[in-house]
């Protein structure tokens, strides 16, 4: 997908339409906090399966397969300001398998 490096767009922190420049940056690791890794790790728990009440019948949770894999990942822009070289991110990310500034 290509994206121009300067875009017009509102800035939350001058209140008004500034240019900003775009840039791509590294999303971070998804986290094991997050709501599905507790709820696998719970379910791995004890008293749960056969054997030794599940705590060695079953594979270690990073050798679980993950259905339904996506063949993209999320692009992370994020714009700065010219005017007060703030920067903010965009709100969703965009799917693409390449992001090209032109």
């Amino acid at each position: 997908m290509k994206i121009p490096k300067m875009i017009k767009r509102y800035c939350k922190f001058c209140k008004k339409h500034t240019e900003q420049k775009v840039a791509q940056t590294k999303r971070g690791a998804p986290s094991s906090m997050v709501y599905g890794s507790k709820v696998r790790a719970r379910k791995r728990g004890s008293a749960r399966g056969f054997g030794n009440m599940g705590r060695y019948s079953k594979k270690a949770i990073t050798k679980f397969k993950m259905t339904g894999k996506k063949m993209t990942k999320k692009t992370d822009l994020r714009y700065t300001c010219k005017d007060c070289k703030k920067s903010s991110v965009q709100n969703q990310g965009i799917r693409a398998k390449k992001v090209e500034f032109i």
